[in-house]
């Protein structure tokens, strides 16, 4: 019988067989543990990861403390949104990583959206 986090990564796998980046069109890819969330914006052409941010960086502990909610992951997606604007990525291709699209990736995709990325 497969645990939670064995379940998560056979989605995931199944997931990526279909979602990868293009040419002019990275991938957005969301990792969340219990007390922080990880976003990458991946090349998959090149294989390389262009940017990325996450409740560890040194912005989002200037604004907040705990990076386990939902407000944290809004603020990480703002965050990323900043990013990609500078360097200029406009689309993107979300990966959830395996999880719902419900409570903090959710929050980190549409916080991503209202910052200017087309997904």
């Amino acid at each position: 019988m497969m645990n939670k986090r064995e379940a998560r990564v056979k989605r995931h796998r199944r997931v990526r067989k279909v979602i990868r980046g293009v040419s002019g069109r990275e991938r957005l890819c969301v990792f969340k543990s219990l007390k922080h969330i990880y976003a990458q914006v991946i090349d998959d052409v090149e294989g390389k990861i262009i940017l990325s941010c996450s409740s560890l960086s040194a912005e989002f502990k200037e604004k907040m403390s705990y990076g386990g909610n939902v407000k944290a992951a809004e603020f990480v997606g703002k965050l990323l949104a900043e990013k990609c604007k500078e360097r200029g990525i406009k689309k993107v291709v979300f990966d959830r990583g395996g999880y719902p699209y419900h409570g903090r990736v959710k929050a980190l995709a549409e916080a991503c959206r209202g910052g200017g990325l087309v997904f």
